[in-house]
């Protein structure tokens, strides 16, 4: 049975959305300062094999670095509803040049935007 990874069209759709993804981020003035200039290749790469294991390809990404543990691993970064908000900005900018099904996108999309809501760790519009 195929699976998410295989029906979104396996290494070549993640590898493509990372790096049209950023494209974006390196210019993006909320998000390009939360990105280390010399470690950019070792987030897209992060991201790309995130992504490829989360959706069902191989798992490349906890054999390198463990459990994904994402909000632990974004906890040193101050992520406030603007930076979500750029964040799935850029996404949809990458994930609107791949080509991939209706329902896949949407599968996806639904994906991406709860993992950008659970990353909000600061809240900065005066709600407590």
């Amino acid at each position: 049975m195929a699976t998410d990874y295989d029906n979104f069209g396996g290494k070549d759709f993640f590898t493509s959305l990372v790096k049209d993804f950023y494209q974006e981020i390196i210019n993006d003035p909320i998000l390009k300062p939360m990105y280390p200039e010399d470690d950019l290749d070792g987030a897209i790469e992060r991201l790309t094999l995130f992504l490829m294991q989360y959706w069902g390809g191989p798992g490349t990404y906890s054999e390198l670095r463990g459990h994904p543990r994402l909000r632990m691993r974004h906890a040193a970064f101050p992520i406030d509803f603007a930076a979500r908000d750029s964040w799935l900005k850029n996404m949809t900018v990458a994930l609107d040049k791949q080509q991939i099904t209706d329902e896949n996108r949407t599968k996806l999309w639904n994906y991406l935007q709860m993992a950008a809501d659970s990353m909000v760790n600061t809240r900065t519009d005066g709600v407590i």
